[in-house]
């Protein structure tokens, strides 16, 4: 091995010596590392210093990736060592892609090292030969362990976790990261039993600081707007002038929006592509492939390629809009060089004011090495239900040994014992209101207490529709030839007619027929609309949103921006006030015959539209006659026919115990979020043998079943998980409750003549239309510049 380095002209990182010595000595342990420091190989590096050592058969390493798209681009660059070195030892991946013929083969004839995802290691343990298959397991090692250990697929790989450890005790766990804010937590969640002091934490040596810049428009930065499409010519620039750049996009609508700018700015023809997890598997791999070839000049990407995978040319990423935090600026700058002793280079370009103040503090929060704290919360009852029936699918248990299996596992360590009988209840028969029919017993419960799957249907059943990761109701994109291009929302596809045009994958289609999965398309050169897709926004993290209020409270600081932004913000400190660390704004002014109250609270989207549903219900009970409300990152506008004189009555924690269960229950919120668990937990089917359901029949079954618990059994086991979820995800209740907690102390009120310079970024948000378009774009900064007008008046 060292021969091996050495003929390449490397040397070994101190952290990749100190894995080795952690291996030796059988420690679990912890790396975090910067990108482009060897993370990869340090975790492999032990495995094959063992494996040429004593060389042996059966499966050694299993390496867990959150991506099948990172399972397949570690094994090509593991496989170069290999071959390199000339050793005997097999590399392969087990992914959904994998062919049906290798995955019985690899069980059969494991390779030494299995590079798969966390959904595809559970369907392993579902087998009865895993007993055998894991018996010889040496190591595990969870990459980017960041992207879903404080997830849903966390839970279900800490679960799988303590599975192997009971099958292989010798078993040692290793996680990879580069930004960790909290390295102590991971250790907990990595380790066995919870023991954190069993896990050494390995830090990697410092890199380069990467080089960030904010890329600053040719005249003023846009009052509103979430994009920087605006810079789509000076985008373009930086394209040409580079051999290689990413162009990052907070969601998948945009990335195909920035694509088509990108494309008209594209003078010289440069080759360029678009990347997102809505695109085919194909359209995706031909597109990785022309990366790795070094055939692009540029790729435009969403979160799709946050992760991990290597293409050493990138020189430059661009970040089109704010980064909504510190970690998930570094992890995509990360993507460009990919080595460690040279600063990675990167631009931001911010969509409005606001989004500029966010950006500096994004380049504030990396320089000082803040990143953005990852929130553990106990494990979720959905997915504990999915691994119980996958090991039932192996071999029968004992409740007591399972518990205690399932008690190892950190997310689920204080589970209580009539929690753990109420989800063996749950898969045993659906629970009361249920269990007359018998395609909800699932387990069965033997004279000698132990548990088994009832009937072998169910073990088929389990296995084609486990699965964490569960996508809104999608229509396939196809061209008529059969050609598929990737899937577009059900709910967007429900807005087009034959003619109707979009842009998807790069191109403008033209819809030509709907039937029950497909969307029929053919290629048109006439304008086009994009797709939408829900529950694609990022929150802004709760680090940045503190140091956007940090400035705001700081004039020292605001000789650091453009002089546009500096303006802004001492108009606005002239005709109202700034807000400072502690306090809450409240906005109110008439405008256009309705009365606005905007409210600065810098809590993410999330929370301030859970917040606007609440607040419009305080202020229709008050007789206030609400019209409406808008939200963006940073502030909540709400608005009506009647003046607002007490703005701090609409805001108490009570309204959590009332309007928001209320609220909650009579929306759509706890509906997706039942369909999300019911199909998690096994409830509901997604595939039958040989046919798969529609979206749209999955939806109407677990409405069914939604509306039959909710009347005669409202505590059922997943209506406790849906709320969980709603409450956690959807609204981000969380940060809600920190917000209305105290204020009513906190909160400032100024009443104003007329729209204050702070109020226009969120205000031009009214009326405008979900589905962007360039004619929208324009109608939307003629009305933002009309407002920036009155607003910036000082007289």
């Amino acid at each position: 091995m060292e021969r091996w380095f050495a003929a390449k002209g490397w040397r070994p990182r101190r952290h990749q010596f100190d894995m080795l010595t952690q291996a030796r000595a059988g420690n679990h342990a912890l790396l975090v590392a910067a990108t482009g420091a060897g993370k990869t190989l340090s975790g492999f590096l032990p495995t094959l210093a063992e494996l040429i050592e004593e060389p042996a058969e059966g499966l050694h390493t299993l390496y867990v990736s959150p991506l099948k798209a990172l399972a397949v681009d570690i094994q090509r660059n593991l496989l170069a060592p290999i071959d390199d070195m000339g050793l005997d030892i097999r590399a392969e991946t087990r992914t959904g892609d994998t062919p049906s013929d290798r995955r019985q083969r690899q069980r059969a004839r494991p390779p030494q090292i299995l590079l798969t995802t966390p959904e595809s290691l559970s369907l392993l343990l579902s087998y009865p030969d895993s007993l055998a298959m894991f018996a010889s397991l040496r190591t595990i090692v969870v990459d980017e362990v960041h992207a879903f250990a404080a997830g849903k697929r966390g839970d279900l790989l800490s679960l799988c976790m303590a599975r192997l450890q009971r099958i292989a005790p010798s078993l040692r766990r290793v996680a990879l990261s580069a930004t960790v804010a909290d390295p102590d937590g991971y250790r907990a969640w990595l380790a066995p039993d919870g023991d954190i002091d069993a896990v050494s934490l390995v830090r990697g040596e410092p890199g380069a600081d990467p080089n960030i810049d904010i890329l600053l428009p040719q005249d003023r930065i846009p009052w509103s707007g979430h994009s920087g499409r605006y810079a789509a010519d000076q985008v373009m620039r930086e394209i040409e002038r580079r051999r290689t750049t990413i162009i990052f996009c907070n969601t998948r609508a945009l990335a195909e929006l920035i694509f088509q700018d990108l494309w008209k700015a594209n003078t010289k023809g440069l080759p360029i592509g678009v990347h997102h997890g809505s695109l085919s598997v194909e359209a995706r791999r031909k597109v990785e492939s022309a990366m790795a070839d070094g055939k692009l000049r540029a790729l435009v990407a969403t979160a799709s390629l946050d992760l991990g995978v290597d293409w050493g040319d990138v020189d430059c990423v661009i970040q089109m809009g704010a980064p909504k935090g510190s970690s998930r600026l570094l992890q995509r700058i990360g993507r460009a060089n990919h080595r460690l002793d040279e600063p990675s280079e990167a631009l931001i370009v911010p969509g409005n004011r606001f989004e500029y103040l966010e950006a500096q503090a994004a380049l504030d929060a990396v320089e000082a090495g803040e990143l953005d704290p990852d929130l553990f919360r106990p494990g979720t009852l959905d997915v504990l239900a999915q691994h119980v029936m996958a090991c039932a699918c192996a071999r029968p248990f004992q409740q007591d040994e399972m518990l205690g299996e399932v008690r190892s596992a950190t997310p689920y360590s204080a589970l209580p014992d009539d929690t753990f009988d109420r989800v063996l209840g749950f898969i045993r028969d659906g629970g009361y209101s249920l269990r007359a029919y018998d395609r909800y017993k699932r387990l069965t419960q033997d004279p000698d207490g132990s548990w088994r799957v009832s009937h072998p249907r169910f073990v088929q059943q389990h296995r084609l529709n486990a699965g964490i990761i569960v996508e809104a109701t999608m229509l396939n994109v196809r061209f008529k030839n059969g050609r598929h291009l990737g899937k577009v929302e059900e709910a967007f596809a429900a807005t087009l007619a034959p003619g109707d045009t979009f842009f998807f994958a790069g191109l403008s289609l033209e819809v030509e027929r709907m039937d029950t999965e497909d969307l029929l398309v053919r290629a048109t050169a006439r304008p086009a609309r994009i797709p939408t897709y829900g529950g694609s926004r990022m929150p802004l993290s709760t680090s940045l949103a503190d140091r956007v209020r940090g400035f705001l409270a700081q004039p020292e600081q605001w000789r650091r921006f453009p002089d546009d932004v500096r303006e802004w913000l001492e108009i606005q400190a002239r005709r109202s006030i700034l807000p400072r660390p502690g306090q809450i704004l409240v906005e109110t002014f008439p405008r256009d015959g309705r009365h606005h109250m905007v409210v600065y609270s810098f809590e993410g989207w999330n929370a301030h539209q859970s917040l606007g549903f609440l607040i419009t219900r305080r202020m229709e009970a008050q007789g206030l006659k609400p019209t409406g409300f808008v939200s963006n990152d940073y502030a909540l506008a709400a608005y009506g026919l009647e003046p607002i004189t007490d703005p701090a009555s609409l805001f108490s924690p009570d309204i959590l115990e009332h309007e928001f269960v209320e609220w909650v229950e009579g929306s759509a919120l706890l509906k997706r979020a039942f369909r999300e668990v019911a199909v998690i937990g096994g409830l509901v089917e997604r595939q039958h043998p040989g046919k798969r359901k529609t979206g749209r029949q999955v939806t109407f079954s677990t409405d069914l079943i939604y509306d039959v618990l909710r009347k005669y059994e409202p505590t059922h086991l997943l209506l406790q998980a849906a709320w969980d979820d709603a409450r956690a995800r959807m609204t981000d209740v969380g940060r809600l409750a920190r917000l209305l907690d105290h204020a009513q102390q906190r909160i400032v009120h100024v009443d104003l003549p007329r729209v204050s310079p702070l109020a226009v970024p969120v205000l031009v948000l009214i009326g405008r239309e979900r589905i962007a378009t360039m004619q929208g774009e324009d109608a939307l900064l003629i009305e933002a510049e009309a407002l920036a007008a009155e607003a910036m008046a000082v007289d």
